[in-house]
């Protein structure tokens, strides 16, 4: 369980964090901008919330918790070492990245098919989940970076690139199960 008693502890101000096992790394770390940017997406889906309800709002709550989940998940690196760990650290499963699938599936069937690229707007609910949807990809490319030079859960990265094709599908069943999606007109303004 987190107990935050004091918000702030200072041990920051020289642009310095702590990870989850304890060291000690520059707030620029290629680790840090990863779990930073899942946190830049979860703020993004609490605005998409203010505008669902049902069983979307239900869904972005779901995937709230996991983004927590995940942004736990890179911040405990060497996970080869985690049999060290006083804790189990959380990790993002692959039931975790067949739920988003399933979920997918489901709003897929409901769409009328794409005969052009979509637009990020529509209705404000699309326009919000679009929002979600790049800066998620964003902490993807941010993960692979990551990846690159360090352990990463694979299951993680995975996470990031369904999540962002799950904000997609949502955003055009948003709007009207996409009859109501903006489309882009190539060349329209020549």
């Amino acid at each position: 369980m987190v107990v935050l008693n004091k918000i702030y502890t200072r041990t920051g101000d020289k642009g310095e964090t702590a990870l989850g096992n304890g060291v000690r790394v520059a707030k620029d770390d290629a680790r840090v901008n990863a779990y930073g940017t899942v946190d830049e997406a979860n703020a993004t889906v609490g605005l998409a919330r203010q505008h669902a309800n049902g069983e979307m709002d239900a869904s972005l709550a779901r995937i709230q918790n996991d983004l927590f989940d995940l942004g736990a998940d890179f911040c405990r690196p060497d996970m080869t070492k985690d049999k060290d760990a006083d804790y189990t650290p959380l990790r993002i499963l692959d039931r975790q990245v067949d739920r988003l699938e399933a979920e997918i599936d489901a709003m897929n069937t409901k769409l009328t098919p794409l005969r052009s690229f979509v637009l990020p707007g529509g209705s404000a609910l699309a326009a919000n989940l679009h929002l979600c949807r790049t800066v998620t990809r964003r902490a993807e490319r941010l993960a692979i970076t990551l990846a690159g030079t360090e352990d990463v859960n694979a299951a993680a990265v995975k996470y990031l690139n369904r999540l962002s094709d799950w904000f997609f599908v949502a955003s055009r069943t948003a709007n009207d199960n996409g009859s109501k999606d903006v489309l882009w007109v190539p060349g329209g303004n020549q």
